[in-house]
């Protein structure tokens, strides 16, 4: 005996053929003309961001607040579609807020009260975790991070080598051996105690308000351009950290520098390994001193190879920098918080 049917059959019977291939062809076209319409929301790719990215910098990171009107990304970076503003008032508009540590210390400054769903708030820092305090207060408050770190959600370095096509190498008159710039000289530091043995052997040339002998921004450079060798010592040990010591005091000035800070292995992540010296890489303070001493006009061209290939690209202007969460902006994690900012940055 046949099985019945679990579902009654429809009093106009079955449909027609052509019944079947009209409803389907309406619904292959309702199909496609949803895909043309929202590719993204089919794909399960994140929607576009057809308008321009609003980021909000709740206070400038320097003393001194450019002028940030206007396209600005574009007219100077050639960023588009990133529209920077120091409004307080666009909080409700902003896709991305800006926070500096700096000017997040208690009583500087206080966060929004409200904060709108779908907004993503950018913790900043360019000082390395000796001198970054107060970090614990700001735990499950951020969702993207922008250090001079290159695991950072937006790294933002002191300073980058950019190819070029000179093939030259320019390398300054020397009229000394060693320089050194310092402004904040404190005992304790490791690079004052490898200056104290070091300058027993050799005379280094200190300018800075540490010695007082301060010099004009347009001054630096050609100062220091004058020594064969420059000292890049870091005010504190951290990984990545590598300050403009190196990319502006040194390098762009055309000078050999002696660095103090990671280890070699991370300064080569940046710079080839035959455009420093470092500190680590002799037994004793003593042959540094010698090497440097003693050092040829041949090996010491050696140092400069890397001009033929390069360029220093420094980076001192705010709003570059937070001109790139907008290049960024598309790759950045969803939903994702700090909980614990403070293990992060010090690890």
């Amino acid at each position: 005996m046949p099985r019945p049917s679990l579902l009654p059959r429809p009093p106009w019977g079955r449909p027609g053929v052509k019944a079947v291939v009209t409803t389907g062809v309406f619904v292959t076209t309702l199909w496609n003309l949803r895909c043309f319409l929202n590719p993204s929301e089919v794909s399960g790719e994140a929607p576009k961001h057809t308008e321009p990215l609003v980021v909000l910098v709740w206070e400038w990171p320097s003393k001194q607040v450019p002028n940030v009107s206007g396209d600005v990304c574009h007219e100077l970076y050639g960023i588009s579609g990133c529209w920077l503003t120091t409004e307080r008032h666009l909080l409700g508009r902003a896709d991305v807020v800006v926070f500096p540590h700096a000017r997040l210390q208690p009583g500087r400054d206080r966060l929004p009260k409200e904060r709108p769903p779908g907004q993503n708030w950018v913790w900043v820092s360019l000082e390395s975790p000796s001198n970054t305090k107060a970090l614990a207060g700001w735990n499950q408050t951020f969702n993207w991070v922008m250090t001079y770190r290159r695991d950072s959600d937006i790294f933002i370095p002191y300073g980058k080598l950019v190819p070029n096509r000179s093939a030259t190498v320019n390398i300054p008159t020397k009229t000394n051996l060693v320089s050194w710039v310092i402004s904040n000289y404190h005992r304790t530091q490791k690079r004052a105690e490898i200056y104290k043995n070091l300058s027993r052997y050799l005379h280094v040339n200190i300018y800075g308000k540490a010695n007082k002998k301060p010099l004009c921004k347009d001054c630096l450079l050609p100062t220091t351009s004058k020594s064969k060798f420059y000292l890049a010592f870091e005010n504190s040990i951290h990984q990545d950290y590598i300050t403009e010591k190196l990319w502006r005091n040194s390098l762009m000035a055309g000078t050999v520098p002696v660095v103090l800070g990671p280890p070699r292995a991370n300064y080569e992540q940046f710079v080839p390994a035959d455009s420093f010296i470092h500190v680590d890489d002799f037994g004793s303070l003593a042959e540094l001193a010698t090497f440097l001493k003693t050092m040829n006009s041949s090996r010491y061209r050696q140092f400069f190879a890397w001009q033929k290939r390069y360029s220093v690209k420094l980076y001192a202007d705010w709003r570059e920098r937070i001109c790139t969460i907008c290049t960024a902006y598309p790759s950045l994690p969803r939903g994702h918080v700090y909980r614990d900012l403070e293990s992060w940055f010090n690890t």
